[in-house]
């Protein structure tokens, strides 16, 4: 299945953070990194006594059941230090699944497409970045809610090279 996931982070060194959380996703079983987003800064939507996030959105193509893959990108979040200290609080590493081919889930843990997703520009703009016709599972462009964000401040940070992601991953690789 293709899946697509949104990648925060305002805590303890948030640019490494999502380079690796990139690199961990890849090394998954089950998981595999296609593409990704450059990186943005963005204000926080939540309490605003607390750092600017850096965001970007990768696109992952797995055999895991979408609650198996949560889990993952929850472990992976644990590791990284994540505490659930307050609603949309400071994160050392935020994984959202935001979108699962075009299928709907509503259980008490997951929410696919991500509720919020249409609604901020910060995932909206690195999705659009790398799946420019994306859309809904009932067919709506995701392209269609930019104009819904375009007051939300967001900047480019970095263009992150893939290929210098794989040299991390495997310093030997000769392909």
């Amino acid at each position: 299945m293709q899946a697509f996931i949104g990648l925060g982070s305002n805590l303890d060194q948030p640019v490494q953070r999502l380079t690796s959380a990139l690199l961990a996703m890849d090394r998954l079983p089950g998981l595999t990194l296609q593409h990704h987003s450059r990186l943005y800064s963005s204000a926080p939507i939540g309490p605003q006594d607390q750092p600017d996030y850096v965001n970007a959105v990768a696109e992952v193509h797995s055999t895991l059941t979408p609650h198996a893959l949560l889990h993952s990108l929850q472990a992976l979040e644990l590791a990284a230090g994540r505490q659930r200290l307050r609603h949309w609080g400071e994160r050392t590493l935020d994984l959202d699944i935001l979108l699962i081919d075009d299928q709907l889930i509503d259980t008490p843990d997951l929410q696919v497409p991500h509720p919020q997703m249409s609604r901020r520009a910060f995932v909206l703009h690195p999705l659009l970045e790398i799946a420019p016709h994306c859309h809904l599972p009932d067919g709506t462009a995701l392209g269609s809610f930019l104009s819904q964000v375009a007051e939300q401040t967001l900047s480019p940070l970095a263009e992150l090279d893939r290929d210098a992601l794989i040299e991390r991953k495997d310093p030997h690789r000769t392909d």
